[in-house]
């Protein structure tokens, strides 16, 4: 985003905070209306979970806080620069993935340490001991956190069948952040960083032959139309983040924030069971469109693992606080 940009967009942000505070007719406080910046598309489950938390946010509050999504990344905000966009105020609210943002916040990157953890329950464990300090860590950098939900279980798609790691030698491969360009690097792929609306030209173009994410994803850009072969491989697992500037949600009256955040509270759970259906609807429509989806072969399972066994040991020498938190997970997961 270009800094002419990024000031056009603050001022926007001003004037309509300022407008929120003109009374009205018989003294009625003008309504506060925030738009919320999203990288996903109109269609995917996470923009359809904040419509719905927009749409209800405006309800609890009878029309008070009024709140208008922007899918595919509308407002200009790339998914890699959100924590920062939000911060500084460019926009109100946002949703962004934890390891698209490791650069301005190392830790988010904790859950996508390759094959820490291996479902849902221990991914909900893992927010348990983790969020406190994610949460502290959005504060000091101006944001509030209202929910967070996780992406399905993630796949490998290639344009041909993988049976073994010599198989991967060459590809190259949609990563998403640090981690996972040094998980593919040590396999013998090419990694190629790249966010979600880049994906798509990236194959048609021919800059990548295989990619990373999950069925959500997939189906949303139409994989099949480049790739053929998928398999579950579940290394690794990416929660999204809605957040609010702080400036912009400190001027809601103490009473407004706590509906707001009961709701979030509320719905939270309610959009993780929205995740765990996704997985197996997507995988059926990636089969009716032509494509192949299956487990790895044993032989690819272990090469990925022994590859990347020592990542684990390597995120916490970058990052110490992750040391204790990691520790108590295996602690509570059973492989301690």
């Amino acid at each position: 985003m270009s800094a002419a940009t990024r000031r056009d967009l603050i001022r926007t942000g001003a004037g309509l905070a300022a407008a929120a505070a003109i009374p009205g007719k018989a003294g009625a406080q003008a309504p506060v209306r925030w738009d919320i910046s999203i990288p996903w598309g109109p269609s995917e489950f996470h923009t359809l979970n904040a419509q719905r938390f927009a749409a209800e946010v405006r309800g609890a509050t009878s029309g008070a806080v009024q709140m208008t999504v922007h899918p595919g990344g509308a407002l200009g905000v790339r998914a890699n620069e959100t924590v920062r966009a939000v911060g500084d105020g460019v926009v109100p609210m946002a949703e962004f993935t934890a390891f698209q943002n490791v650069g301005d916040l190392p830790i988010l990157g904790i859950e996508s340490i390759p094959f820490l953890i291996a479902n849902y329950d221990e991914l909900a464990v893992m927010h348990s001991l983790v969020r406190p300090t994610w949460e502290r860590e959005l504060e000091r950098r101006n944001q509030t956190v209202l929910y967070m939900c996780p992406w399905p279980t993630q796949l490998f798609y290639f344009k041909r069948p993988i049976a073994t790691a010599a198989d991967l030698r060459g590809i190259r491969m949609r990563t998403y952040d640090r981690v996972t360009a040094e998980m593919c690097t040590r396999l013998g792929m090419v990694p190629q960083q790249l966010t979600n609306p880049d994906v798509v030209p990236a194959l048609a173009s021919g800059r990548i032959d295989a990619v990373m994410t999950s069925g959500t994803t997939a189906v949303a850009q139409r994989y099949w139309e480049f790739l053929r072969h998928a398999y579950v491989t579940n290394h690794l697992w990416a929660t999204n983040f809605m957040v609010v500037n702080n400036d912009a949600w400190r001027r809601l009256p103490q009473a407004t924030r706590t509906q707001v955040q009961d709701l979030a509270k509320r719905l939270e759970p309610e959009f993780w069971n929205v995740s765990k259906a996704e997985h197996d609807t997507r995988m059926g429509e990636l089969r009716q469109n032509g494509m192949t989806v299956e487990e790895p072969s044993p032989a690819l399972v272990q090469a990925l693992r022994q590859a990347t066994a020592t990542m684990g040991e390597e995120f916490v020498r970058a990052n110490p606080a992750a040391g204790p938190i990691l520790q108590q997970f295996r602690q509570r997961v059973g492989r301690a």
